[in-house]
């Protein structure tokens, strides 16, 4: 299970997916299945803090800090363009199918 924060680390996240991970498991995993993994992305974490909130954690969990960068708009238009190329050759072969 994934759970993404806008915020910084708090302990209280760290309940609340565990609360999550265990309905899961309780309610919803299969028998030959394994425990739920959670997995914590924060705007921002102090280790410590997160330490402490992990030391006494029975779930397997991560948690880890993400980044916010926007891509460059050249990269971006670059990739939209192969994406619509590949759209438009898929359309093409779709057709050509339906004419034979």
């Amino acid at each position: 299970m994934n759970e993404l924060k806008i915020t910084k680390f708090k302990p209280e996240h760290l309940g609340k997916l565990e609360f999550y991970l265990e309905a899961l498991d309780r309610d919803a995993k299969l028998s030959h299945e394994n425990l739920s993994i959670g997995v914590l992305l924060c705007r921002e974490k102090n280790d410590e803090v997160v330490e402490y909130a992990l030391s006494r954690s029975v779930s397997p969990t991560v948690i880890s800090e993400y980044e916010t960068k926007l891509i460059p708009k050249e990269v971006l238009r670059k990739k939209l363009n192969e994406f619509y190329n590949l759209l438009d050759n898929k359309n093409d072969d779709k057709f050509k199918e339906a004419a034979k």
